[in-house]
């Protein structure tokens, strides 16, 4: 066997893909070099025949029970077949998570053997041999709509809650304003409110603020903290006045645009007086220390280490602005374990717990939005963004480097829209590391992301089969697809959804693997359907044929508003900042975009979401995609601010950084009152009645 043969063959044993087809539909088959970074990332060393002999080795799974993996998934009310040699022993014990013992017979069969019916969820262990195992048994499908609301057709609103507005938010949108809108959004009869992430990003470096390259997902971003939750009004404008960061705070609410590294200075500033004070013993309540610490115990290893990351690139950026990325640092701080970061977390252990402080204080008041939220009369609440990967740069891959493809960037292969591919500069997990750990990364990360919602919305939701992954330095194009365990993500996720009472939606857009739709489906996990991409041939499809198991939006926050849709604007935009495709015209677009309009406005007429002709003014276009949009079979219907608002401009242009203001923009009016205006009364009225 050659040596492209043996590497080819060790890449499919990894779960790689070998050969795949483009937008075109035409073959195509990864260069060996792709395979060989892949692998490498993966910890399988491939450089030479031997090489790939040991890393074959420690794919092959070791014979019997003595192979089996520390954690095997069920669906409960199904027998369990587990594939290992039929000369296991006939006899084993479950203990259940809620305590006792029960005595099983093991049945043989052809490829393996098989557990008798487990009724009840949860994560129970299995002694089976000399082996224990967690058994993790999931319902058949995720928490639901009628779980949660008992029946109806929930509806709610989408936004960014950076842009959110309220007095004394020092130019970022926080949790407080997350309430407040909320609880307006309940007295309108919303059900949710889905948010943009809320992950940890980058305290030492500021300028780094997208969303969704986030520094760990295990942990909350604390410049979106209300810590007035916790201290009080008062407390808070003493803290501001002590920093002397409250001519600063009232500076940067008045701006349109969100100064994101002055913003963070000031309210880190405040954080920092509010942790002196605490640590100071300050008349702070008992009941808080008394929290905190249980916070800080609970939160174990995971937030230690996240907590020293944050201290030790505080202190690099401090010394040298440019030396944020840990893998540039001395070797002996490259590694969470060595005596030097030992020493360092033990030298600085006050700002080590201040960073514990900061994940205290967020986690808090994001809970109590929640419990606003709720008591509002929403039925399912917040509900989560969780990113589809992390920064190789940030807390999570230094902390937990074993975990991640190390690397590796997640991407996109070339289509119709992007010749070139794309290459997004996060990374994720490694199957190989999810399978021999138990799924305890992706299961710390849906605990995160669900802890604080009723709901999570899972972004690039393809990334539960497959990730198109491009090694470091090679072009977007030059990817391989590496695929994950689907079936088993999908029953850890049904679990925990069903222990946190929280709905899911994958955003299943763009080139999805066949049977994806149905796998999600048939596990109780919502799709998406975007108005812009319900469409057969050149006529769109009537609402009521829309995905009853899906979610029903009329964009999201990389596409164009409504408002901006209608009027071009989008077009306009992307060809001033260069983000046309090669082969696009704009005057081609317009023409194309001139049809669409005739076509959507068709089936908006016919749906009896308006009447007459096309309308001269995007708000009258706004109002009657809204209602034609929440008039959708979808047992669900989300609908972004940005349209309820009539508003122009979407929050990120794919394509751009710093030429377009993504991520910046902040809303007109302060959240409490943001829903108030006739216009939009009218609309979420109209929403409401549609969807009762």
């Amino acid at each position: 066997m050659s040596d492209d043969d043996a590497l080819r063959r060790l890449a499919v044993q990894a779960g790689i893909s070998v050969e795949w087809r483009d937008f075109a539909n035409e073959p195509r088959t990864v260069a060996p070099e792709t395979l060989r970074a892949v692998l490498a990332a993966m910890g399988l060393p491939c450089d030479n025949q031997g090489d790939i002999a040991d890393s074959w080795e420690r794919l092959t799974p070791v014979p019997g029970i003595a192979g089996l993996a520390p954690l095997i998934t069920a669906t409960a009310g199904t027998p369990t077949r587990i594939p290992v040699h039929p000369d296991t022993p006939r006899s084993a014990v479950i203990l259940p998570e809620t305590g006792g013992e029960r005595d099983v017979r093991v049945r043989a069969y052809r490829d393996g053997v098989e557990i008798p019916v487990i009724s009840e969820p949860g994560y129970h262990r299995l002694l089976i041999g000399q082996r224990e195992i967690v058994l993790a048994v999931a319902p058949a499908r995720a928490s639901g709509v009628g779980d949660l609301t008992g029946g109806g057709r929930p509806w709610g609103l989408a936004a960014q809650i950076y842009a959110l507005r309220r007095d004394g938010d020092g130019g970022i949108g926080d949790t407080e304003a997350v309430a407040r809108l909320a609880e307006a959004a309940a007295r309108h009869g919303a059900d949710m409110l889905a948010l943009s992430p809320t992950h940890a990003l980058f305290p030492a470096e500021p300028h780094r603020y997208g969303p969704y390259s986030p520094s760990s997902r295990l942990f909350l971003n604390p410049l979106h903290a209300a810590p007035g939750v916790l201290f009080g009004t008062e407390r808070v404008a003493e803290a501001a006045s002590q920093a002397g960061v409250a001519e600063d705070y009232a500076r940067l609410e008045q701006l349109a645009l969100i100064d994101w590294p002055a913003a963070a200075v000031a309210k880190l500033g405040l954080l920092r007086a509010l942790f002196a004070q605490f640590v100071a013993g300050a008349e702070i309540s008992d009941a808080l220390r008394v929290d905190f610490a249980q916070f800080d115990a609970d939160g174990g290893e995971l937030l230690a280490g996240h907590a020293r990351f944050e201290a030790l690139q505080e202190a690099q950026v401090a010394r040298d602005p440019g030396d944020g990325d840990w893998r540039g640092w001395p070797t002996d701080l490259r590694d969470p374990r060595t005596p030097t970061v030992a020493a360092f977390a033990d030298a600085h252990r006050r700002e080590v717990l201040f960073h514990k402080f900061l994940q205290w204080v967020t986690e808090r008041s994001l809970r109590e939005a929640q419990h606003r939220a709720l008591r509002a009369g929403m039925r399912i609440g917040l509900v989560a963004d969780l990113a589809v990967g992390m920064d190789p740069a940030g807390s999570h891959a230094w902390s937990r480097p074993n975990d991640v493809l190390n690397g590796l960037s997640i991407g996109a292969p070339p289509d119709l829209l992007n010749r070139r591919g794309q290459e997004w500069g996060i990374t994720s997990f490694s199957p190989v590391a999810l399978r021999g750990g138990g799924f305890a990364p992706f299961l710390a990360t849906l605990r995160a992301c669900m802890r604080n919602a009723g709901g999570v919305r899972i972004d690039h939701a393809m990334g539960l089969q497959r990730l198109w992954l491009v090694p470091e330095g090679a072009s977007a194009a030059d990817g391989a697809y590496l695929n994950y365990p689907l079936e088993d993500m999908l029953r850890l996720l049904a679990l925990e959804s069903h222990r946190h009472r929280a709905i899911v939606v994958g955003e299943d857009l763009g080139t999805v693997p066949r049977g994806f739709h149905e796998a999600l489906d048939a596990h109780g996990v919502y799709g998406m359907r975007v108005l812009w991409f319900e469409r057969e041939a050149h006529e769109f499809t009537p609402p009521a044929r829309w995905d009853p198991g899906a979610m029903a939006m009329t964009s999201t926050h990389d596409l164009p508003t409504l408002a901006g849709w209608w009027e071009g604007a989008d077009i306009a935009l992307r060809e001033a900042h260069g983000a046309l495709g090669p082969d696009q015209k704009r005057s081609d677009l317009e023409a194309e975009r001139e049809a669409d309009r005739a076509s959507l406005w068709h089936a908006i007429t016919q749906s009896g979401a308006a009447r007459g002709l096309p309308p001269e003014r995007a708000a009258d276009f706004v109002d009657a995609a809204l209602r034609h949009t929440a008039d959708s079979a979808c047992a669900l219907c989300l609908l972004p601010l940005e349209d309820v608002l009539g508003q122009v401009e979407q929050p990120n242009l794919p394509g751009t950084t710093d030429q377009h203001p993504n991520w910046r923009r902040r809303a007109a009016g302060d959240a409490a009152t943001l829903l108030d205006a006739p216009d939009v009364v009218a609309r979420l009225d109209a929403i409401a009645a549609v969807r009762a």
